[in-house]
């Protein structure tokens, strides 16, 4: 038997004909199979609006005058996209490359059919890096923060602060270098291998968190110190619907009350400010109050003294309310596998931004579908 210009052996029969040569509408069988399943990237395309971002992507990709020719750049809500892809999966640029190509989920969500060009993992870098020279991620973040808006997802009932350290690759370095880095200078040897200063993270610290624990039962609690290097998400997010609502990239040693300005949101339909021990002091006190919020954050045990019974009802109330900015680490951390994989706090800012704005897209995800059950 011939097909396609070539002879097959005469043991092939029809149905193994049938079953080598693709049907027509084997991809679209295929597709539906994965939306029975529920494909999570289906029902994020339905619910999420991308075409909010278009301007401000083609504003910071900055695209040339194309009078002369040469090759035409990805559209860019297609880059927007994969971006939102590779900060959902925590994919590398290669990987995301990888991915694209070999997962109909992934070419349904990006609008691709098989026969059409897929950006390689240099083109994704180089857009991602336009991005980030251009400092446009704060203003993609509060662009899709006015769209949960306009969508009634007001910020209301009060808002939570807190922070979260996002590890990132350890650096090697001698106590010299590290003394030099903390000064702001460059160690003299990097500066003669400029292959090796790229490849240096000047910008992460180290920053040792302390927890109790028991090693018998009975015994006297310990502290435990762990070491983490990298970098820090600070947060606000609104109380009534779980979105991230301003966010502040720091490096992972800064104290977490001198941030608490950066994260206050003043169109909080409520003044209520919730935050632990970190946020309190008499300095971020006076800021609520000449603000016109109302401090809700917890108070600290006296030095030398037990913690006042009413004290600790009050903090344990507080806690109640803002244990939920837990779920927002968890989800980042666990489910999203949240670390940073580049090389300084500007792109560790983008990397961070948009795994924010990916979570307020997850969270829409959950009140759409909630409104609709409640509504069917």
């Amino acid at each position: 038997k011939r097909v396609g210009g070539d002879i097959l052996a005469d043991s092939i029969n029809e149905r193994e004909l049938f079953m080598i040569q693709p049907g027509l509408f084997d991809m679209n069988n295929r597709l539906e199979s994965f939306s029975k399943f529920g494909d999570p990237l289906e029902k994020l395309k339905e619910v999420v609006d991308f075409e909010v971002s278009r301007s401000e992507i083609e504003e910071g990709l900055g695209f040339s005058d194309r009078s002369k020719g040469g090759r035409p750049p990805y559209e860019s809500v297609l880059i927007f996209k994969i971006l939102v892809l590779q900060t959902l999966y925590n994919l590398s640029d290669d990987q995301t490359e990888y991915q694209i190509k070999d997962r109909l989920s992934f070419m349904r969500f990006l609008d691709l059919a098989l026969c059409q060009n897929v950006p390689d993992a240099k083109t994704i870098w180089l857009y991602r890096e336009r991005l980030t020279q251009k400092g446009l991620i704060e203003k993609l973040f509060s662009t899709f923060d006015q769209a949960l808006k306009d969508r009634g997802y007001l910020a209301m009932s009060g808002q939570i602060i807190d922070a979260s350290i996002i590890s990132a690759p350890r650096q090697r370095m001698t106590k010299e270098e590290k003394e030099t880095i903390k000064q702001g200078n460059i160690p003299q040897e990097w500066k003669e291998k400029p292959a090796k200063l790229a490849q240096k993270d000047r910008d992460a610290r180290w920053v040792v968190k302390y927890s109790k624990a028991r090693v018998k039962e009975g015994e006297k609690a310990i502290d435990l110190a762990t070491p983490y290097f990298g970098y820090k998400n600070h947060i606000s997010m609104d109380n009534r619907y779980g979105f991230i609502r301003k966010f502040h990239t720091s490096d992972a040693s800064r104290y977490d009350g001198k941030v608490l300005v950066k994260l206050l949101d003043k169109e909080n339909t409520a003044s209520d400010v919730w935050g632990d021990t970190a946020y309190r002091s008499q300095e971020n006190e006076d800021l609520l109050a000449s603000h016109g919020f109302v401090s809700k954050l917890h108070r600290k045990k006296p030095k030398g003294r037990p913690m006042p019974q009413q004290t600790l009802r009050a903090n344990s109330k507080k806690s109640k309310v803002r244990c939920k900015v837990e779920h927002i680490f968890a989800v980042q951390k666990d489910k999203m596998d949240f670390f940073i994989r580049t090389i300084g706090i500007t792109r560790a800012n983008v990397k961070i931004g948009f795994t924010n704005i990916v979570y307020n897209m997850k969270r829409l995800l959950f009140w759409e579908h909630r409104r609709t059950a409640i509504a069917g």
